[in-house]
């Protein structure tokens, strides 16, 4: 029983860790959408700060924690949300994962070249790297004790026991008793409804990271004594820390919480308990990531596919067309020169630097095959290289010639690709990678650890191959034989791309159930993708192995992996060719560096995590941003000249909400041409028009949801054109979206806490609609689609806004409760609220309108009094018939005949 409870006690240490880091994991994630692979770099930081101004410097311990605990982490978390997350949650998911990867890359290297720097200025600091035994907040040495009789319990555990429960309360106090944890969890259910109501998300975004940064900041000082100073074992504490995340599906903080405590405890009483693990070497380290894979494959959600847009949407070939002498030339120049350079201008040193940037560049197009063709983050390939390089060194060691080791060690490691694409199939983005994570964190610890695989730690010897006449062991030939490798990689690739399949490939990244329904196998497609990016990245293993001429178990760790990944997508991941700069880069920049900057080995690596940060705005990576940019300003430029002409005039006096000569559009595609609307106090505009028109445009365009290509947007005669949503909605101008305006986590009462803070004013509304009054306490997406309507209006009749932009208010409602949400309007056009109103069900609305308009093709066809709208001009302006030439709805902004089949007009 001492044993057990031994067990139990110890776990709930490293447990309490995991759910420190859980926690601040989900935070950050529900308020930005981002995944923080960085969150264990943050904890590492604020364990290297603490030790070197504690151990070091001699700062007192608990001053030292709280100064990093509660200053230094929550203002990086601040500062990488302004510089960094915010754009980074508007981009691909591809560029989120890698630019926190950078991040998880690049913050340890900056930590410990920093105390490099102050080491060599002569500061009192310590050695830092992989120190272990070292003292915490605690007295040091610990103090223990022994509660029962063969349980040792020392200060160190009690202080993380105590820290933790103490913060758990405090957070579950935050987020369900003061106003801030209601915005913050009101923000987790719907970004963009939170600035539709007047709250600023970005600024929640920054609280909520500086919240997860406090968090990993505490992590790292309590466990200090726990890990040391590894940033390897801190970046596997993080990814152990994820499976508690997992199991609060990224959302929930008191599930993330309570799974980090029981992961501490069932990894103790696996490794106490489980006798038959003693027979498989790392399977007691390997049990969370196995927790891990598990979780992501249970609990993931599969998420509805058709008729979405692509999430990772690829990017526009700017030379789409051109002739091949275009699009190849300056590649094909660059080749021969380079393979003429080795003969010529490089110095033996230099010839071996490039032949290894080579070498390296055949895994980094392997990334190209997984996620620039299939859209899927891999953070296995160095999984694939170890694999296929200690397969041909075992069989070279038994006699085998290069060549056929080299094809047996190609096929194991696509053997693995096709074992690692089993996730694929069921999940995407952030939880596919933790997935590939785990299972490389799995073969390094299980597989790579078996004695006949691995050979000790002296691995095996991979010579370089000699064919017919042409030795290998010569760099100048070695880098000859690269370029010819490379350049027939790339082009296999570029016609794989413009072949049928990958055609299929491209269609199964941007449309999945589109592409099934065309006939497209996605199980096959994905299958494809993962087993030749893997065979491709153990053959360049091999390769890059032989260049080295020795392959170890440890050499490309999955951590290396990730560094891998970070370096190739900042080039640019999308094309091949961007991968081999990237290759050349990863090989010479060091080199550089070292020779006319700095011999830390540190700086590199910075650089090379730190790149990331441009995928903030280039998410292609920088070897497109030049064209890209500049294609965009040409593009730019043209559609812009004709709207610089267009004049604009004061706005309409009395006018609550004006929109005068707006274009807006999407991605360069146009969809309103000078739309100009004026809506009074007290009067309901009817914004009608067939699908398409850009009804709904409009009304984002007026709430501050999309900024206008050009003209303005006034609310109460001020100019409102370049203010947000936030600005919008707290000037008076509020958007009813299509669908319900509710957030649906949160309880009815939090609901409209949210709008109306006064508990006078909750209960009137109430007393209004004692349905909701009885239901309190029930969570908004439980009610019916009346109900929620209802929720979303209620706080409106009780403090009425200036303006309400209604977009499909009725939709899926039933025709008894679709009465009563006009009648609520009707209410609120009586209290002097200006409403546009925009609805299909013409019949309904035509009946409380004051004012009509009709929309079509993105300009007002025509608007005037509802007295003066007749049938024929509905069925012309409204569903897009024309009637030759009819006065007022015909005219040279008129929809005219667009081919529509006629269709009777809605009535009542």
């Amino acid at each position: 029983m001492s044993d057990l409870l031994g067990f139990v006690l110890s776990g709930l240490v490293s447990g309490a860790l995991y759910a420190l880091l859980a926690t601040g994991l989900v935070l950050s994630y529900s308020a930005s959408g981002l995944f923080n692979f960085a969150h264990g770099a943050t904890a590492y930081l604020c364990a290297l700060a603490f030790y070197e101004l504690h151990s070091g410097l001699g700062w007192p311990a608990v001053p030292t924690a709280l100064l990093l605990v509660c200053g230094v982490a929550p203002l990086l978390g601040w500062g990488l949300d302004r510089l960094m997350f915010r754009k980074l949650a508007r981009v691909g998911e591809t560029a989120q994962i890698v630019a926190t990867i950078g991040l998880l890359v690049a913050l340890p290297a900056l930590g410990l070249w920093i105390v490099e720097l102050l080491q060599d200025a002569g500061a009192p600091v310590r050695p830092a790297e992989n120190q272990f035994g070292l003292p915490g907040v605690g007295p040091s040495p610990a103090v223990s004790w022994q509660p029962v009789d063969g349980v040792g319990v020392d200060s160190d555990q009690l202080i993380t026991w105590v820290v933790t429960a103490v913060v758990a309360v405090g957070l579950w106090v935050l987020m369900r008793h003061t106003p801030l944890g209601l915005r913050l969890r009101a923000a987790v259910d719907n970004r963009s409804l939170v600035e539709l109501r007047g709250m600023s998300a970005d600024r929640l975004s920054s609280v909520a990271w500086m919240l997860s940064s406090g968090l990993a900041g505490l992590a790292g000082v309590l466990a200090t004594p726990l890990l040391g100073l590894s940033a390897h074992d801190f970046t596997l504490f993080l990814f152990v820390s994820a499976t508690a995340a997992v199991l609060g599906r990224f959302a929930s903080v008191p599930l993330a919480f309570a799974g980090g405590l029981g992961l501490g405890v069932l990894q103790n009483l696996v490794a106490g308990y489980a006798s038959f693990a003693e027979r498989i070497t790392g399977f007691r380290t390997a049990v969370p990531f196995l927790i891990l894979f598990a979780g992501l494959l249970v609990l993931t959600r599969r998420q509805r596919t058709a008729g979405t847009a692509a999430v990772d949407a690829p990017p526009v070939d700017h030379l789409a067309g051109r002739s091949w002498r275009r699009r190849w030339g300056p590649w094909t120049v660059a080749a021969v020169l380079l393979a003429v350079a080795f003969y010529t201008v490089t110095t033996p040193f230099w010839s071996g630097v490039l032949a290894q940037g080579l070498a390296i560049s055949l895994v980094f197009v392997s990334f190209t095959v997984v996620t620039g063709l299939g859209a899927m983050v891999s953070l296995a390939q160095a999984t694939f290289v170890t694999g296929a390089a200690l397969v041909a060194g075992l069989l070279m060691s038994h006699g085998w010639p290069f060549a056929g080791a080299a094809m047996v060690g190609t096929c194991a490691a696509a053997l693995l690709g096709a074992l690692a694409a089993l996730p694929a199939l069921r999940l995407g983005g952030r939880s596919l990678a933790l997935a590939t994570l785990a299972l490389a964190f799995l073969a390094d610890q299980v597989l790579f650890q078996t004695g006949w695989l691995r050979n000790g730690d002296t691995g095996w010897a991979i010579p370089r191959p000699v064919l017919g006449p042409v030795d290998l062991s010569d760099d100048r030939a070695m880098g000859v034989a690269m370029v010819v490798l490379v350049t027939a990689v790339v082009a296999a690739l570029s016609a794989l791309r413009d072949s049928p399949s990958g055609r299929a490939m491209l269609a199964v990244r941007s449309a999945p159930a589109a592409a099934m329904a065309s006939g497209v196998s996605v199980v096959r497609t994905k299958l494809t993708l993962f087993t030749l990016s893997a065979g491709l990245a153990g053959f360049g293993g091999v390769m890059y192995a032989s260049y080295s001429t020795r392959i170890t178990a440890t050499d490309f760790t999955a951590v290396t992996g990730l560094v891998w990944l970070a370096v190739v997508v900042a080039a640019g991941v999308r094309r091949p060719q961007y991968a081999v700069v990237a290759g050349l880069v990863f090989a010479v920049v060091p080199h550089l560096m070292a020779d006319y900057v700095t011999e830390s080995a540190h700086l590199p690596v910075i650089l090379f995590g730190l790149a990331g940060l441009a995928l903030a705005n280039d998410p292609d990576g920088y070897c497109a941003a030049l064209p890209t940019r500049l294609h965009r300003r040409r593009a730019r430029i043209t559609a812009d000249a004709p709207e610089r002409s267009t004049p604009q005039g004061a706005p309409t006096p009395g006018a609550a909400l004006e929109l005068r000569g707006v274009r807006a559009g999407y991605d360069g595609a146009p969809v309103l041409h000078g739309v100009d609307l004026a809506v009074h106090r007290g009067e309901i505009l009817a914004l009608l028009g067939p699908n398409g028109a850009g009804k709904s445009t409009t009304c984002r365009v007026a709430a501050g949801l999309l900024a206008p290509l050009s003209g303005q947007v006034y609310a109460a005669g001020r100019d409102t054109t370049r203010e947000g949503a936030v600005a919008r909605s707290r000037a008076g101008v509020l958007l009813a979206p299509e669908g319900r305006g509710i957030f649906p986590s949160l309880t009815i009462d939090e609901n409209l806490a949210l709008r109306l803070r006064a508990k006078g004013d909750r209960d009137a509304v109430y007393e209004r609609f004692p349905s909701l009054a009885a239901r309190r306490g029930v969570t908004a997406g439980s009610l019916s689609g009346g109900e929620q309507q209802m929720l979303a209006l209620a706080p409106l009749l009780q403090r009425p806004p200036g303006v309400l932009i209604a977009d499909e208010p009725s939709l899926g409602l039933a025709p008894r409760v679709t009465d009563e949400v006009f009648r609520l309007l009707v209410e609120l056009r009586d209290a002097g609220t200006a409403l546009l109103l925009v609805e299909e069900k013409a019949a309904e609305v035509l009946e409380v309108a004051d004012t009509v308009a009709y929309l079509a093709q993105g300009r007002v066809a025509w608007c005037g009094p509802r007295a003066e709208v007749e049938a024929d001009r509905m069925t012309e302006a409204y569903l897009g018939i024309g009637a030759g030439g009819r006065t007022g709805a015909q005219g040279p902004d008129a929809p005219g005949d667009q081919g529509h089949r006629p269709q009777e007009v809605p009535q009542s």
